[in-house]
């Protein structure tokens, strides 16, 4: 019979996995190079380590919202005056939302914005949190918060994709269908929430999806900035 790993290997298992993410995602850091935007928003991706695997945590958003009401999303939101950064923005939109305090997360990078139109971007912050943590949802906000293995964006049980065209720029829509083992939920991550997950499994997990992606793998970057220079100049509201 096997028997249990030690407590010791097993948090030696997560420090390395939080380790080399760290490592892969800090060559993505932009750092301040798209504080010019002067419309901002910003959203935290919440990464850590269940059962010796990498997850991301999702909010359901409340269906008493104007805005994308019952949608999955990451925490974040637009930014305030009082905000020093897009960082900033992320961690205090969080802490609003689930409960997250802001000593509760290591931010790792900021990745290249997701364009909404000409000079409003969406900035990803991508930072470790606390595996202790508990979450405390924001009834006014937020419905649900839930987990979610990164590699699920590479190799999904349930999705499907649409391709449209916009400004000359294909644009491929992911939709994902996640069954929460746990509480047998069932929950739809799509549009930006799911393009950001993408990107974070594409850097972090350095493999092929089984499905068609608009990135380039082996120059990830540079598909990124191209995306987002495309379409600020052609001002889309993707």
């Amino acid at each position: 019979m096997a028997m249990p790993r030690p407590c010791g290997l097993q948090e030696s298992v997560r420090i390395n996995l939080i380790d080399d993410a760290k490592a892969r995602l800090r060559k993505f850091d932009v750092g301040t190079k798209y504080s010019h935007l002067s419309h901002k928003y910003a959203v935290l991706l919440p990464l850590l380590v269940k059962e010796g695997k990498l997850h991301l945590l999702f909010t359901l958003r409340s269906e008493k919202l104007r805005r994308s009401p019952g949608e999955v999303c990451f925490p974040g939101g637009k930014s305030e005056p009082t905000d020093t950064d897009d960082i900033a923005t992320a961690l205090r939109e969080a802490q609003e939302e689930v409960g997250l305090h802001p000593h509760q997360v290591e931010v790792v990078c900021r990745l290249v914005p997701y364009l909404l139109e000409k000079d409003t971007g969406v900035t990803p912050v991508v930072g470790f949190i606390d595996h202790n943590f508990q979450a405390q949802p924001n009834p006014s906000e937020v419905k649900d918060v839930f987990l979610v293995p990164l590699d699920y964006f590479l190799h999904p049980q349930v999705y499907h994709q649409n391709v449209f065209t916009r400004a000359g720029l294909r644009v491929i829509i992911h939709c994902f269908e996640y069954t929460d083992p746990e509480s047998g939920m069932n929950y739809i991550i799509k549009g930006i929430t799911a393009n950001l997950a993408v990107l974070a499994a594409l850097i972090i997990l350095e493999k092929n999806p089984t499905f068609e992606i608009d990135f380039n793998l082996s120059d990830l970057i540079s598909s990124c900035e191209k995306s987002f220079f495309h379409k600020h100049a052609a001002g889309s509201k993707l």
